[in-house]
Order: C-alpha cells, then structure tokens, then sequence
C-alpha cells in the first residue's frame, strides 16, 4: 500500500458509497485514507484534509473514468 496513489478527496463517507461499490464489483485495489478518524469525529475532516481515495497505480485510469462517468453520464454525482 505504499505505492498507492490519491485519485479523489472527500468530505464525509455518504459522498463515495456509490463509487465503492463500482469499484468492488470490478475488483480495483483501493483504500480511503482517515475514512475511521472522520467516521468517529466527523467534524475533523478538514483538520485532516478529507477522506483521501487511494488505488493501486494500474487501477488508477479505470477509477477516474468511473468517477467521470458518474459525474457527467449519470444523474449520480461524486460530490
């Protein structure tokens, strides 16, 4: 997990329950940076910087088409 490189940010968990379960049905190697901290103290997400997306650096173009997808082709959006 060393090599694993930040693709998004976000605020609170709710903003990427969507593209979780995207990125679990096409087995993408990923993990969310202070998604515990922020979960127990919510109000420390800024102090933190937010919930940092992490993937694999192979797996990196298939999330940020996912997130493009669901921004612009969908009437869901990663906020």
């Amino acid at each position: 997990m060393h090599n694993f490189v930040s693709v998004a940010v976000f605020t609170y968990p709710h903003e990427y329950a969507v593209l979780r379960l995207l990125m679990d049905q096409q087995c993408i190697q990923y993990f969310f940076e202070n998604e515990t901290m922020i979960q127990v103290f919510p109000f420390y997400s800024n102090a933190l910087g937010g919930i940092h997306l992490k993937v694999h650096p192979l797996d990196k173009h298939k999330v940020l088409k996912i997130i493009e997808d669901l921004n612009y082709n969908s009437h869901l959006n990663i906020v």
